[in-house]
């Protein structure tokens, strides 16, 4: 686990609560869903989505979903630069942050997992994210040269640049030697 994570809020289970999970009243916090303020912070300030704490200039990473992970393997196979120009919901992190959360998360970690009935605002942005089906079998971890935001009314939208690193996985344990190796290198001698 990334210090930085290990410093977060706990749940009751003694889980990292994500600086962008909202916490209900009674202080639960809700790990399917997205805090617009506190994901509005976190862009505005260049803070890790993950940890919550300063991404340094350069490079940031986010977890992708079978399709775009697909989509990127395509244009780089095909030597092709890729930029999606869909805006996402997700924030982007440290790489090692991003390496973690695809582990622990059940919907990121594995391609049997499925998203949870629950929940609600699916709109045209999450729409096509189908509560109780399948993840898909691939995903990634990828690296972009930077990213572009948007706070609106309502949400934080995020666009992410140049493509500096792909990482996929069908299951996310499959990145454990990176992170440690990013852990390593990131810890002070």
């Amino acid at each position: 686990m990334p210090p930085s994570v290990d410093s977060r809020p706990r749940d009751a289970r003694g889980y990292p609560v994500p600086a962008i999970t909202p916490w209900e009243e009674g202080g639960q916090p809700q790990f399917a869903l997205t805090d617009y303020a506190r994901s509005a912070q976190c862009a505005n300030g260049r803070l890790c989505s993950v940890c919550g704490t300063l991404m340094a200039r350069g490079p940031v990473w986010r977890v992708v979903g079978a399709t775009e992970s697909e989509a990127i393997a395509g244009a780089l196979a095909a030597g092709q630069p890729y930029r999606n120009l869909a805006p996402t919901l997700e924030g982007p992190g440290h790489r090692s942050c991003m390496l973690y959360a695809s582990m622990v998360c059940p919907y990121l970690a594995r391609s049997t997992a499925r998203r949870g009935l629950s929940g609600s605002g699916d709109d045209e942005l999450t729409g096509h994210l189908r509560r109780g089906e399948r993840r898909g079998e691939s995903g990634a971890v990828v690296g972009f040269g930077d990213y572009e935001f948007a706070v609106t009314g309502s949400r934080v939208l995020f666009r992410f640049l140049d493509v500096v690193e792909y990482l996929p996985h069908d299951d996310a344990a499959e990145q454990l030697d990176e992170l440690v190796a990013e852990l390593g290198r990131s810890q002070p001698r």
